[in-house]
């Protein structure tokens, strides 16, 4: 297998489709001269692998050749001394340019096995699925739409290479452009933790406040978030001025500019996690990627922190609906990260939290009472207010008044094609506020919602 004399671009089978690939090159290189009793278990393992670069195929939504698309995504996939140079500075040293070169010889050689020839060799047509192959609802895919043309384009353009030098100037290209692996082809990430400590979760009581199970349950790990809800901020009617304060902030943060962490607080329903959805959409081909955590990834933050810090993206650790409950200690471990500990937090990261509470930390009225009995009540205060103040930027996304969610479901029933007289729609619209918690955005696109459910066109609509 050429693949094997490989250099940099080794171990493909433990990226997708990479056991799939390696099967048919040992195909092709076995055939046709394979003994007539050997080409029942050939045919198999051929089946084998057409089915799995069909299953791979209706994961990331490709189509057309399928063969030239599981080669492009094993190589985009690929993260080596090269290709991540590439992504992170723009260029690769001549030395390690030589290796890549040399190991561009296989995969052109791959990309010109026949498959036609193997189907013929082993009396079967089912090679032509993998030749033209018609996708289905490529939207199910884990891929966005954007990545999933670039990655059909650079497969045309290494299919149709000239020359290896001609083959690896392509895939330069592309790891300047989007970078190489995960990071470079989704928007969104979420902490996924080990088996061990999903297990360790199930049978292991936990203390209040215990937060994550040790170290040696096993580490967690950064996964892409397959299907990310697409927002825009156009579609998220008011709160100009805290729109402006989170865009100007993240436009800062990418640009290489002084940035602050940002604490988007406020009454519930009102917008602050589609902004922050919002920001994928407007500065992923920028380097944006967001990185979805919970209160049980504290513990592993550092770690998380070691593996980006290096990459040539901007993350934004995410974390929704922040908020610790008095015995709950977990926040140190933020606090360590966000400013505290020795080492420095890398540049490229931010963090962005939204809470209904603006101190995060519940307090009540017996801290109050408490400090007869305690000794430096000033300090335990300072203690429960200091996570807040890590956050340098703090953007209020209050509930709107009656006149603005009027305006907000006056606004969503244009999208969504609802043909109401303007005063029956402000009608059902304020009857449904009072039953479903009070005034806010979200309870103008649930009652818009509705409407399109039962049918807006029926006459003798009610609640």
């Amino acid at each position: 297998m050429q693949t094997m004399d490989c250099i940099l671009y080794r171990e493909l089978d433990r990226l997708p489709g990479g056991k799939v690939v390696g099967e048919i090159e040992r195909l092709a290189e076995m055939l046709p001269d394979v003994p007539a009793r050997e080409l029942p278990a050939a045919r198999s393992r051929f089946f084998g692998a057409v089915g799995g670069l069909l299953e791979l195929a209706a994961e990331y939504g490709f189509s057309g050749n399928l063969w030239h698309a599981a080669l492009t995504f094993l190589l985009v996939n690929h993260e080596n001394a090269f290709s991540t140079a590439l992504e992170i500075g723009g260029e690769a040293g001549a030395g390690l340019r030589r290796a890549a070169l040399h190991d561009m010889h296989a995969f052109r050689s791959l990309f010109g096995i026949n498959l036609q020839a193997i189907g013929e060799a082993l009396s079967t047509g089912q090679h032509r699925l993998l030749l033209d192959f018609e996708a289905g609802d490529e939207k199910r895919g884990r891929l966005g739409s954007t990545i999933r043309a670039r990655l059909r384009s650079l497969a045309k353009a290494l299919g149709a290479a000239a020359d290896e030098p001609a083959f690896l100037a392509c895939l330069e290209a592309f790891y300047r452009e989007y970078g190489v692996g995960s990071f470079g082809l989704h928007k969104a990430f979420r902490i996924e933790p080990s088996a061990k400590v999903r297990e360790g979760f199930e049978t292991l009581p936990q203390s209040p406040g215990s937060g994550y199970l040790p170290a040696a349950f096993g580490a967690a790990r950064i996964v892409p978030v397959p299907n990310v809800r697409k927002v825009s901020f156009d579609d998220l009617i008011g709160y100009e001025a805290a729109k402006k304060q989170l865009i100007d902030n993240t436009e800062a943060f990418v640009e290489k500019r002084a940035a602050n962490n940002c604490l988007l607080y406020g009454e519930a329903g009102t917008g602050k996690s589609s902004s922050i959805k919002a920001l994928l959409e407007r500065f992923f081909d920028r380097g944006l990627r967001i990185i979805e955590i919970t209160r049980y990834d504290f513990r592993e933050l550092h770690r998380i922190l070691d593996e980006i810090k290096n990459r040539n993206y901007r993350f934004i650790l995410y974390m929704d609906d922040l908020s610790f409950e008095e015995n709950e200690t977990e926040y140190k471990f933020l606090k360590a990260v966000i400013e505290g500990g020795l080492e420095k937090k890398p540049e490229n990261v931010l963090l962005y939290a939204t809470s209904n509470r603006r101190h995060l930390i519940r307090e009540n009225y017996r801290d109050k009472e408490d400090r007869y009995q305690d000794m430096h009540a000033s300090d335990t205060v300072q203690e429960k207010l200091s996570l807040s103040a890590r956050f340098g930027l703090q953007i209020y996304f209050g509930a709107p008044e009656k006149r603005q969610y009027e305006e907000i479901v006056l606004a969503l029933a244009e999208r969504n094609g609802i043909r109401l007289p303007e005063s029956e729609l402000l009608l059902r619209a304020n009857a449904w506020e009072l039953k479903h918690g009070g005034y806010s955005g979200r309870t103008a696109q649930q009652f818009i919602d509705d409407l399109k459910a039962r049918g807006m066109q029926a006459e003798g609509l009610s609640f």
